[in-house]
């Protein structure tokens, strides 16, 4: 291993790297996914990160380093949370991949504090500009010189060309690279249409939600390893400053003491592992469940519905009405749901797409209208201003939001969040209550948030008890 820690006060050696682009929609995702794979096929462990709150990204690069995808973000939880978190994915591997988000400076603030430059200066990484050079020679030079030199501590180590349209035009912008930058080109990436993924809204489509996903990972592995030059990354890798991080033994996970039923499949995917193990150490034994052909939910003590895209499945999900209804029923009864965003939608009344409307589990009083434009999008910040059974009064929470729907209410519900900043459910509100259930737009990181999963937890252990003791008593 490349990494060394000590007893009491550890300085951390791993090799790792930011992948970074000055703008979005250079290709960091495209060469995040070839350089894991290739890292990975030559005998290293590589873990990978994504810079922001992307559920997406992360899912192409866990299948690409056979190891789940880590987010980071200065934005949703403290900088102390974060490197440990970082210190503690990290313990066991040869190199840190970090995909950076939109360009290398870009923040929700003018200061910069949230951007993929200000993250690789707290992890001390060095940064693989990717660039791409489509309609470009010489003023490559211009545009990496000013980036090199925007903001100082910015440890800019390479450049990765992309879309080179010939050997004439990568000439030209090698040695304008090298003449007024002094940086090395790393990989040299030819314009190609096989190493596109198809995009929609604001980024990729999600790993889970073709089957096609894993041929369009081999092939982009199989397409780079000719264009990158693997060893020279590696030493700009092991070239970081080492980072000071404290001793920690990590986190205990309780013995399981109930069980909450998680929905993952095509349609609800956006899970950050770091909430499915706070739900973990915090007693709850995690049972999954495909929303498309369950017939009825299993013996659950709570259930946890995550973001996805149902728009896209949702004659699947109208036809599994055993499920829905089971779901419904077991609401009725009192089990705590915790639902954000796509799981929302998906306990509303029904959902409208263009001209159909298709019924959902309906305990939600509420119609959803899918729309062309984005209703709600980045971060968000709310404030807990009515009672419910996970967060308390005056609480005030960081998360995010992306949705193109919207909700036209049939009756009067309760909301939990007033919105400070951000849309919710109609830019003042957000965080349904329904009896034991609570569903948002916003997307909540245990890592920001750790008071949610302990909550939760002891709400559907309270339910388990309950019907327990309400058992024993009926024998």
């Amino acid at each position: 291993m490349l990494n060394s820690q000590s007893e009491t006060c550890a300085t951390q050696l791993l090799a790792r790297v930011v992948i970074a682009a000055p703008q979005g929609r250079s290709g960091k995702t495209t060469v995040s996914i070839g350089v894991c794979t290739a890292l990975k096929e030559s005998g290293l462990s590589v873990q990978p990160f994504k810079k922001g709150p992307d559920y997406i990204d992360p899912s192409w690069l866990s299948v690409a380093a056979g190891r789940g995808c880590r987010n980071l973000d200065v934005v949703l939880m403290p900088e102390e949370a974060l490197l440990s978190s970082f210190h503690q994915a990290c313990s066991n591997v040869d190199l840190a991949l970090i995909e950076g988000a939109m360009g290398l400076y870009d923040s929700v603030q003018v200061d910069g504090r949230g951007s993929t430059a200000q993250l690789a200066r707290l992890l001390h990484s060095p940064i693989l500009l990717v660039v791409n050079t489509a309609r470009m020679t010489r003023s490559i030079a211009a545009m990496v010189t000013g980036y090199q030199h925007f903001e100082p501590e910015t440890n800019i180590a390479g450049v990765i060309l992309n879309n080179v349209s010939g050997s004439r035009h990568e000439h030209k912008l090698i040695t304008a690279i090298e003449q007024h930058c002094g940086l090395p080109i790393v990989g040299s990436i030819p314009r190609d249409s096989s190493l596109h993924i198809t995009e929609r809204h604001l980024g990729l489509i999600p790993y889970p939600e073709t089957d096609e996903s894993a041929s369009i990972v081999n092939r982009i592995a199989h397409r780079l390893k000719n264009y990158l030059n693997l060893d020279n990354i590696l030493a700009i890798a092991k070239n970081a400053r080492a980072i000071p991080v404290e001793n920690t033994t990590g986190s205990t996970i309780k013995i399981p003491t109930i069980k909450v039923g998680v929905i993952r499949d095509q349609v609800f995917n956006f899970y950050y592992p770091e909430n499915l193990e706070a739900l973990q150490q915090a007693g709850a034994k995690l049972v999954f469940i495909n929303s498309l052909q369950e017939p009825q939910l299993p013996d659950i003590d709570g259930l946890y519905i995550g973001g996805g895209f149902p728009e896209l499945f949702l004659e699947a999900l109208e036809a599994n009405s055993g499920l829905r209804q089971h779901i419904a029923e077991a609401i009725e009864d009192g089990l705590p749901v915790y639902a954000e965003c796509a799981g929302l939608m998906y306990l509303c009344q029904s959902i409208k797409w263009y001209d159909r409307v298709y019924d959902m589990v309906g305990i939600i009083p509420a119609e959803v209208e899918l729309c062309q434009q984005p209703q709600g999008h980045g971060y968000v910040v709310v404030e807990v201003t009515k009672r419910n059974l996970l967060f308390p009064l005056g609480l005030t929470l960081r998360g995010h939001e992306f949705h193109h729907s919207k909700l036209h209410f049939t009756k009067a519900v309760k909301f939990a969040y007033q919105i400070r900043r951000g849309c919710g459910i109609d830019g003042k509100v957000d965080g349904i209550i329904y009896k034991n259930v609570f569903a948002s737009y916003t997307h909540l990181h245990a890592l920001g948030v750790p008071q949610w999963a302990e909550a939760f937890v002891s709400l559907a252990l309270r339910k388990y008890k309950f019907q327990r003791q309400f058992s024993n008593l009926k024998v």
